[in-house]
C-alpha cells in the first residue's frame, strides 16, 4: 500500500529587497561602461577629423600642383577637356 506524501510546510514569505540592495555595485558597473563608451566616441571622433584633414589636405595638393603646372611652359600634355572618349558611340 502506497503511503500519502506528506505536505511540505510553507516557507514564510521573504520582505523583497530594495532596489539598491538587490543591486549592490550596479551603478558603478555602469558608470564605468559609460566612460569606456565616451572614451571610445571620442576616438572615432578624433580619427574621422584626422581622416577629414588629411583628404582636404591632399586636394589642396593637388590643386597647387595643377595651378603650377598650368603657369609651367611644360605642363601637362593632355587635358581632361581634349582628351578623345574612351568608347566608340553607340548607333
Amino acid at each position: 500500500m502506497r503511503h500519502r506524501e506528506r505536505a511540505k510546510p510553507k516557507k514564510p514569505e521573504q520582505p523583497e529587497q530594495p532596489e539598491t540592495a538587490r543591486h549592490e555595485g550596479y551603478e558603478m558597473f555602469e558608470f564605468e561602461r559609460q566612460q569606456i563608451r565616451s572614451a571610445e566616441m571620442i576616438r572615432e571622433a578624433e580619427n574621422y577629423r584626422l581622416a577629414r584633414e588629411a583628404v582636404r589636405s591632399r586636394r589642396a595638393a593637388r590643386r597647387e600642383a595643377t595651378r603650377s603646372g598650368r603657369d609651367d611652359t611644360e605642363g601637362r600634355v593632355d587635358s581632361h577637356r581634349h582628351r578623345r572618349p574612351r568608347f566608340a558611340r553607340a548607333a
